[in-house]
């Protein structure tokens, strides 16, 4: 049902309750009969205030059908009202409600399924990559699944901000440094010299030469950085080498066609004294204590289901990496995001009730739970029946790179959102690659081209399409089409809710299953003219909602395959 039929069932629902029982409060819900021969929707409303009122439920759901069929335009919506099991109301929606939603679809478009503004900000952040080598598929998969849900919250209605948290302080940076310098110095990763905890991926071998070549590199939202080229300057050779990964990452944004509305960089916390003024606000607050020369921060005391108490400054000195990440969120909620969502690897699980303490502890008005988290399991990547593990340029992992080159940028935002985040994936480049009905965003995509090819093949005008009689659809696999697209626009509102953009994917393969099964039964081309532009009017439809679908999760509607 259209999101605006489903407001009015519930309507006529609510007033038929008030007149068969004006004392009832029920909270109203309607959902899928398990068996579709029941019907389209029902409503337990009858046994949720059969008990409370002492009497029989399904006497109770007779009352409210017999009240609901006479509510003024009732009929219009509803065709069938029955009785099943012990109070359940099986409800058959009026075949002409069904066909309506071709021409919402019609009237709206490329809008269908999107809110209006609700006027409430968001701010997402995500791959968040330290700037010490090229994006991996772990990044490739927060990617997917950050810039799908930020479409998604868009279409809700929501002012979406997407945010690049630059981890570009600490001891990671350091071995960054250290590698170059030891690449510009001519020592070979394979020598006894080269730092043990440094990186040995061929970048590394690049940012040296370029650095001794005094290259110029810029990196989004950053000032140009020129390299001195002497070797013997660490500070410079730092610089240069986050400079030019940074630089090395937007590239791989841009190949993934992903734009971010701001670049955070976690040294300006320390240089603007965010870090050390939201310490002193911390120990002002009285939720912190000195133990054995650490300065300790009291989480298990502040709700946020911390299991001990965790060390803020260390005895030897230097923050523990959570302070910086409260002092950022700090930042957030004064930008006005009263909402925030980051995505990041399940190995960041044990920072969330930290960083939720740390909030709740200097008592600024966050509540309790911000911000929200989606954590992600890695990806296996197999190819030739085999896993893939290193990257001949990274040296240690395969590349969001890697995967674009090899498959395309369709099939691979495709493939790494179509499952839960919190669940393993194997991405297996093999079937990316196939033709078949056997690669998920294939048989999409191609179920877009083929109603765009019957269109063709029509060789009408789609805009006359308005004109034709939806009543004539009445075939069982029509109207199985014209309910999934009706679906639409609230599979949207509860994917955003459950910040779960999986479920555009899951909905994007049954719609495409749906007009595959339904092109298979019926012809469309047919002799009877008003029937064929019925029919017609149907496919545009669905050609509109699958690229609306598709275009949430930044994959490509084609034409022709």
């Amino acid at each position: 049902m259209l999101p605006e039929q489903q407001v009015q069932l519930l309507s006529l629902i609510g007033a038929a309750v008030q007149a068969v029982a004006p004392e009832a409060t029920p909270t109203l819900l309607l959902e899928r009969p398990k068996a579709a021969s029941h019907g389209d929707v029902a409503t337990n409303v009858a046994m949720q205030i059969a008990k409370p009122l002492k009497r029989n439920p399904r006497d109770l759901a007779q009352q409210i059908v017999e009240s609901l069929m006479a509510q003024p335009g009732a009929t219009a919506l509803i065709a069938s009202a029955e009785i099943a099991g012990p109070g359940f109301i099986n409800l058959r929606i009026a075949p002409a409600a069904k066909q309506a939603v071709i021409d919402a679809i019609r009237v709206r478009g490329a809008e269908f399924g999107r809110a209006p503004s609700i006027g409430r900000k968001v701010i997402v952040e995500f791959v968040s990559a330290n700037p010490t080598g090229p994006l991996h598929v772990g990044h490739a998969r927060q990617a997917a699944l950050g810039d799908a849900l930020c479409r998604l919250f868009g279409a809700g209605g929501w002012d979406v901000h997407r945010e690049f948290y630059y981890n570009d302080a600490g001891n990671q940076i350091h071995n960054l440094a250290v590698s170059v310098q030891a690449r510009a110095r001519g020592i070979d990763t394979t020598h006894p010299d080269f730092p043990a905890d440094g990186y040995r991926g061929e970048y590394i071998a690049e940012i040296a030469q370029d650095f001794k070549a005094g290259k110029t590199v810029q990196a989004a939202d950053a000032e140009p950085v020129t390299a001195s080229g002497d070797v013997e300057n660490m500070e410079d050779i730092r610089r240069f080498a986050v400079a030019y990964l940074r630089r090395e990452q937007d590239l791989d944004l841009a190949a993934f066609d992903l734009k971010f509305d701001n670049y955070y960089l976690e040294s300006s916390l320390y240089t603007s004294g965010r870090v050390d003024n939201t310490v002193q606000r911390l120990i002002d607050s009285g939720h912190t204590y000195e133990n054995e020369g650490a300065l300790w921060l009291r989480t298990t005391e502040l709700g946020e289901g911390d299991d001990k108490d965790r060390v803020m400054r260390k005895s030897e000195g230097g923050y523990t990496y959570f302070v910086p990440d409260v002092a950022y969120h700090v930042t957030k909620w004064e930008r006005g995001y009263t909402k925030a969502i980051n995505i990041q690897g399940s190995d960041h699980h044990g920072t969330i009730a930290r960083v939720r303490s740390g909030l709740q502890a200097l008592g600024v008005g966050i509540p309790k739970g911000y911000p929200d988290y989606i954590l992600h399991k890695m990806v296996k990547v197999m190819r030739g029946g085999e896993e893939v593990k290193i990257s001949k340029r990274a040296g240690s992992y395969v590349t969001l790179r890697d995967l674009i080159d090899w498959v395309g940028r369709d099939a691979v935002r495709f493939f790494l959102i179509q499952r839960r985040a919190d669940t393993e994936f194997v991405f297996d480049v093999d079937l990316a690659l196939k033709q078949t009905d056997e690669n998920p965003v294939y048989y999409i995509q191609y179920a877009h081209a083929r109603i765009c090819s019957i269109l063709n093949s029509w060789g009408g005008d789609v805009a006359t399409l308005a004109q034709a009689d939806a009543s004539l659809l009445v075939a069982e696999r029509e109207f199985l089409l014209m309910q999934r697209l009706a679906e639409f626009p609230g599979m949207l509102g509860m994917a955003a809710n459950d910040l779960a953009p999986h479920h555009v994917a899951f909905w994007l393969k049954d719609c495409a299953a749906d007009f595959h099964a339904y092109y298979n039964a019926e012809r469309v081309l047919v002799d009877d003219e008003a029937l064929k532009l019925a029919r017609l009017s149907l496919l545009a439809a669905t050609r509109q909602v699958l690229a609306n679908g598709l275009s949430l999760l930044g994959v490509t509607a084609p034409e022709r395959m």
